[in-house]
C-alpha cells in the first residue's frame, strides 16, 4: 500500500510539474499595428498631407506612382457600374429631392445609350410621372415590372429577361435635370446621370437574381458619384484621388462580369460609388465636383495616369505603417511603377488619427478559430517584406501543432486594419488556486 501511494504522489507531482512549465493559454491577444488597407499605390492620406505641403495632383501621383505619368486620354466611353447586386427586389421612383415634377420611361429590353426611344418603333412600355414607383422582383428565371401608384388605374405588369429604366436630363431622355432613387439595395442609392439597367443573373446554389447597373459617362458623370476620400480635403488631394480613379475605370471597360452584368462594383472590390449622394453633400459637395471638372481636358478628354502610354493598373489605399507596398509583395505580380516609397504622412497622428497607430484585442476564441487549431498558445511572424510590413504568420497550439497562415489571410479572419502589426501582448488566462 505505501509503495502505490508513493508512486500515486510522484505521478501527481510529475503531472503538477509539466503543467507548471507549459505555455499558458492566453484569453486574448494585444496587437499594435499602423495604417489601414493594403498599402499598394497610392496613400490617400500621403496625398492630402502632401496637398497641405503645396504639392500639386501631379506631383503628387508622380511620387506614388514613379515612371508613370499624368497625361490627357480619351475617357469618352460609359462605364457601367453596378449599383445593385444579387437582389430578390428592388423599387424605382423619381427623386423628389432633386425636382417634384419629373418623370421616368420604362423600356422592354436593352437600349442604346444616348439614343431616344420612340415608342411606335420600340418596346418601351411607357413613361410615368412622379406620382408612380416601379417595383422589379424574379418570377424563375425573368424580371417582373410592376408600375404602380397615383393615376394609374391598375398595376401596369410585365416580364422579361432585361428593363432599362430613363429619366429626363441624361443623354437619352430631353429635359431639365432630374434623377431616381433605387430601394431595395443598401442604404439606397440616388442616380442623377446615365440609364439603369435591370437583368436576371443566375446565383450557384440559389437560383435567379436582380442586378441592377447604371450606364454613364466615364469622363465625368461617373467620378461625381465615386466616394473614396472626404470632399473637405485640399483640392490637390480631391484631384489626385479623381485622376486615380479614372484610370481604374478605364482600365475595366473592357470586359463585363457575368456576376453582376456589370464592369465594375460600387463597393471596395471595385471602388466606392454613391451616386448623387457625393456631389449633394451640404458645404463640400462642390469641392468634389471641382475636383473632377478640373482634371477634364475637353469633352472626350481627361486626365489619367499612364505608363507606356496605356493607363496603369493603379491601386490606392487609406495609409500604411510608413512605406508603400510592392505589388510583388502583396499580390506576387511587379509592376515597375507599385514600388516603395516612403509614406510618412500616414504615421501623422495629425493627419491620420485613427490609424497612424492601432491596437486591437483579439479573443482566444478569434484567434484559435483564424488558424484552424484547438488553441493558440503563441504566434510568430516568419516574414516581412523590406518596409516592415508582416507576410506570414504561424500560430502554435498547446497540444503541439503549428499552422502558418498568409497575412491576407491572417488579417482578414482577426480583422486587422493592416499588415503593419507588431507581435502580440498576451493576457493570461488566471491559474486557480489550488484548495
Amino acid at each position: 500500500m505505501r509503495k502505490v501511494l508513493a508512486i500515486t504522489l510522484a505521478l501527481l507531482f510529475f503531472g503538477s510539474s509539466l503543467a507548471v512549465g507549459a505555455d499558458p493559454v492566453p484569453a486574448n491577444f494585444v496587437i499594435s499595428g499602423s495604417g489601414y488597407g493594403h498599402g499598394v499605390g497610392l496613400s490617400q492620406i500621403g496625398a492630402r498631407g502632401q496637398a497641405l505641403a503645396g504639392k500639386s495632383a501631379a506631383e503628387i501621383l508622380s511620387y506614388y506612382f514613379p515612371g508613370a505619368s499624368v497625361a490627357p486620354v480619351d475617357d469618352s466611353a460609359l462605364i457601367r457600374v453596378n449599383v445593385g447586386h444579387q437582389l430578390k427586389s428592388a423599387t424605382i421612383a423619381v427623386d423628389k429631392a432633386i425636382t417634384k415634377d419629373s418623370s421616368f420611361q420604362l423600356i422592354a429590353g436593352s437600349a442604346t445609350q444616348g439614343t431616344p426611344i420612340s415608342f411606335a418603333t420600340a418596346p418601351s412600355v411607357g413613361v410615368y410621372d412622379q406620382r408612380a414607383s416601379l417595383k422589379f422582383s424574379i418570377v424563375g428565371k425573368q424580371v417582373k415590372a410592376v408600375v404602380a401608384g397615383a393615376g394609374i388605374a391598375s398595376p401596369i405588369i410585365t416580364v422579361g429577361d432585361i428593363f432599362t429604366v430613363r429619366w429626363p436630363g441624361t443623354d437619352s431622355f430631353d429635359g431639365p435635370p432630374s434623377g431616381i432613387v433605387i430601394s431595395g439595395v443598401a442604404a439606397g442609392i440616388r442616380l442623377r446621370y446615365g440609364q439603369v439597367r435591370v437583368s436576371a443573373v443566375a446565383v450557384t446554389g440559389v437560383g435567379y437574381r436582380l442586378e441592377i447597373s447604371d450606364s454613364l459617362a466615364v469622363h465625368d458623370e461617373y467620378l461625381y458619384g465615386v466616394s473614396e476620400v472626404s470632399s473637405s480635403w485640399p483640392l490637390a488631394a480631391l484631384e489626385s484621388q479623381v485622376i486615380a480613379s479614372r484610370t481604374y475605370a478605364l482600365a475595366r471597360l473592357g470586359k463585363i462580369k457575368k456576376d453582376c452584368d456589370c464592369q465594375v462594383y460600387n463597393t471596395k472590390y471595385d471602388q466606392n460609388y454613391v451616386g448623387y449622394a457625393k456631389e449633394d453633400e451640404a458645404r463640400y459637395g462642390k469641392l468634389w465636383v471641382s475636383a473632377v471638372d478640373e482634371s477634364t481636358i475637353d469633352p472626350t478628354h481627361s486626365l489619367a495616369i499612364l505608363y507606356k502610354g496605356k493607363p496603369i493598373n493603379v491601386y490606392f489605399f487609406s495609409s500604411s505603417g510608413g512605406a508603400t507596398q510592392r505589388s510583388l509583395d502583396v499580390w506576387g505580380t511587379a509592376f515597375p511603377y507599385l514600388t516603395n516609397v516612403p509614406d510618412p504622412w500616414s504615421l501623422d497622428p495629425t493627419l491620420n488619427p485613427k490609424y497612424a497607430h492601432w491596437d486591437r484585442t483579439i479573443t482566444q476564441a478569434v484567434m484559435a478559430a483564424a488558424f484552424g487549431l484547438p488553441d493558440v498558445v503563441r504566434y510568430q511572424v516568419t516574414s516581412r517584406t523590406a518596409t516592415n510590413s508582416v507576410k506570414a504568420v504561424k500560430g502554435f497550439s498547446s497540444d503541439g501543432t503549428a499552422k502558418t497562415l498568409s497575412v491576407s489571410d491572417f488579417k482578414t479572419r482577426v480583422k486587422l486594419p493592416s499588415s503593419w502589426f507588431d507581435l502580440p501582448t498576451p493576457t493570461p488566462t488566471p491559474t486557480p488556486t489550488a484548495s
